[in-house]
């Protein structure tokens, strides 16, 4: 039998929450920003808050206000958050009411929370997924309960966002690795206007059905009773087995869907009258009732709660606005890594490994005798010294594990030397892969991961743009996230139109991510070390093309193997070639911007202009050295900007939209730009693929065109 202490908090609770709601709706002009309550839902939250330590983590949805309540925080705090003023615990005004995060020794942890439903399934099951290597590999640092008590996750959804395709993925990983993680699924038949009877078969215990090892109990949610003692038994179960679950809890809606979607505009009084009949309050009171709780007793403690309601929110209207200046406030975590560190020009130490090479010579065991490297070799040997050196960076992505090392060859070795618990593959899931980087990231591994092709990024596109990009920002710095995303991109000897793709511009249309592009060994191996290090989302576009060297031309993208602690920052570019200080006083002289393949393509070309063209190689795209490239237009008057991409709508052209405005007065022409032909995708047939491609003719072409002026 549940103790009537807790039937007489979770009433206050239930109270609290109906307040709220209720002084809300009242005062419509001050609540002006979009917002949902918890009416119809407390019983299922307060008894899943009930359960939980602050070992755990637990990641609601916009409806949950009631969980939040059971956690411990206060109205005052969440109205903070609902009237967006300065001192919003969570987001500092920047989100919507009932999007927590918390990272603190009192209550559970709550990484960021977006609108987008079904998205936070993910980074949800990539926070078990966190703990269970923490709690098999690096057990030192598992944080459990005051009793010894293993950490659960809690995942909290509504049934209409299982449809979410991510939401499949997200399971099918859970069972897979037999996760310690619950999926709360309240199911209140709406999905705003959309009834589940038009949008699914099934719901979301039927569903689960087709995950085996998913266990899964369906329960009536507006019965505190039911609720409490079925969340108790299912998050013992999870911390004792370690395996996942499936809370589908049946409640009514007895709000709005939000503040802007009112019920009256899609709801029939029938339907209200149906869910009203299940309202939990009333049912709680029921219980109490029959315990020998007396009226005014009860009263009393509706009565405290509206005092309470009523008190915080007027303190919540009094509470200062954020100050505009705060409006760019932690888009990044501070990086420790400001400037070049180590030998980039010495012979690294050997480093141990298989005897037999992998990938060139050295493949194995690093550069000896300052020997070249090639590209793809930096990478794999960078890697295996973060590897060696920090016990919580763990790789995984599509065939990155034992029997192939990547399909590039760009992880060969590593699982054998670290194990498959360090380096794995994963199934097609660029979803998974990516948005799971968020929840390790938060109990504080440090994952490198992989996209086999820059094509196939897209379906990770979403997790990219609503949780990864955003979660420092929206969570006022409490929650960057810190992995390294490597992408292998480019075209070159026939790839076709699904392995050739370049994909910068749309990468840096999302704000809050850091993005590397390196044209050699150097770059590649002292960007990854400056990208592991950084505490925020880095992605390593890396040119297949690049890779061996095997492009005419390229040979130059092999260099001497720096030493072992050797870092480049971010948003630093070089010269990679300079033109003579008597073509630039004569106005005879050029500068190329461009980055990847575009600098070989640039210094091909320029050896038919001796000592008048300077080729800049920016190294990151974001942060961008600007100040290097705007010095170098200044000094030559003339620009051409390089690129691999289609040319139209493109990164290059909004470069050189900000050169032309930045340095009008210094130049002497108008900034050219060349990149590959507009088409949809890189043909196949390699006389088509270098049709559409830029090259050093097409180069030369632009220059003699520069310097015409």
């Amino acid at each position: 039998m549940i103790h009537s202490d807790v039937l007489l908090k979770a009433y206050g609770l239930m109270c609290t929450a109906g307040a709220m709601a209720q002084t809300y709706e009242a005062n419509r002009t001050v609540c002006k920003y979009v917002h949902s309550t918890s009416r119809g839902h407390e019983a299922i939250q307060l008894s899943t808050a009930f359960q939980l330590l602050p070992c755990d983590y637990v990641s609601p949805y916009y409806r949950d206000e009631s969980l939040l309540l059971g956690l411990g925080f206060t109205p005052y705090q969440l109205m903070l958050q609902l009237l967006a003023k300065a001192d919003d615990p969570f987001t500092g005004g920047r989100e919507y009411y009932s999007h927590p995060n918390y990272r603190g020794k009192d209550k559970p942890g709550i990484i960021h929370q977006s609108s987008a439903t079904g998205m936070q399934v993910i980074p949800t099951t990539g926070l078990a997924q966190g703990i269970q290597h923490i709690e098999k590999h690096l057990s030192d640092r598992l944080q459990k309960g005051p009793n010894g008590e293993l950490p659960v996750v809690i995942c909290s959804l509504g049934d209409a966002s299982v449809t979410e395709g991510e939401v499949s993925e997200a399971f099918q990983f859970a069972v897979l690795k037999r996760l310690p993680i619950i999926y709360l699924v309240q199911d209140n038949q709406w999905g705003i206007s959309v009834s589940a009877q038009e949008a699914r078969v099934m719901d979301a215990y039927d569903y689960a059905a087709g995950f085996p090892g998913l266990e899964r109990v369906r329960i009536d949610g507006s019965n505190f009773e039911e609720s409490f003692d079925n969340m108790r038994r299912v998050v013992q179960y999870v911390r004792q087995h370690r395996t996942p679950y499936l809370v589908q809890a049946k409640v009514p809606l007895l709000g709005h869907h939000t503040s802007g979607v009112r019920k009256e505009f899609y709801r029939s009084a029938t339907d209200w009258e149906q869910h009203l009949a299940n309202d939990p309050v009333p049912r709680l009171r029921q219980v109490l009732q029959a315990r020998g709780y007396r009226e005014p007793q009860l009263l009393q403690i509706e009565q405290d709660a509206r005092a309470a309601v009523a008190a915080q929110f007027g303190q919540a209207q009094a509470a200062p606005e954020p100050s505009p200046d705060m409006v760019q406030d932690f888009v990044f975590a501070p990086t420790p890594v400001v400037k070049e560190q180590g030998n980039r020009n010495g012979a690294a130490a050997v480093i141990g490994g298989p005897e037999e090479a992998v990938n060139g010579p050295q493949a194995a065991t690093g550069a000896q005798g300052g020997s070249k490297i090639m590209m793809v070799d930096a990478a794999l040997f960078a890697i295996r010294e973060i590897m060696e050196e920090y016990p919580e960076a763990i790789l995984y992505g599509q065939d990155v594990g034992r029997r192939l090392g990547g399909v590039f060859r760009e992880a060969a070795t590593l699982a054998e030397q670290f194990g498959d618990h360090r380096v794995f593959n994963t199934a097609i899931q660029e979803a998974y892969i990516i948005g799971s980087t968020v929840g390790m990231s938060a109990v504080g591994l440090k994952p490198i991961v992989e996209v086999q092709f820059a094509d196939y990024i897209y379906p990770g596109f979403n997790q990219l743009v609503t949780e990864i990009s955003k979660s420092c920002y929206l969570s006022c710095g409490k929650f960057p996230v810190q992995t390294v995303i490597r992408v292998p991109i480019g075209a070159y000897g026939g790839g076709g139109p699904y392995h050739s793709g370049s994909v910068e511009t749309t990468l840096l249309s999302i704000k809050g991510l850091k993005i590397a592009y390196p044209s050699n060994a150097a770059d590649m191996k002292g960007l990854m070390k400056a990208a592991f290090l950084d505490p925020n989302p880095v992605i390593m576009l890396e040119h297949k093309g690049l890779y061996w060297s095997k492009v005419p031309g390229t040979e130059d993208a092999k260099t001497t193997e720096p030493s072992r602690d050797y870092i480049l920052p971010f948003g630093k570019g070089n010269v990679v070639l300079q033109a003579s200080e008597s073509a630039v006083r004569n106005g005879e002289s050029c500068c190329i911007i461009t980055y990847g393949m575009g600098v070989y393509w640039a210094k091909a070309a320029a050896k038919y202009f001796p000592g008048q063209v300077e080729v800049v190689d920016l190294r990151t795209l974001y942060p961008l050295d600007e100040k290097l490239v705007y010095e170098t237009v200044a000094r030559h008057g003339k620009c051409l900007v390089l690129t691999e991409e289609q040319q139209q709508n493109s990164f290059a052209e909004a470069l050189a939209g900000r050169i032309a405005r930045n340095c009008f007065q210094s130049l002497d022409a108008p900034v050219e730009i060349t990149g590959c032909i507009n088409i949809p995708a890189i043909p196949m047939n390699m006389q088509l693929e270098q049709a559409a491609l830029p090259n050093s003719e097409k180069v030369k072409a632009a220059i003699s065109r520069l310097l015409l002026f």
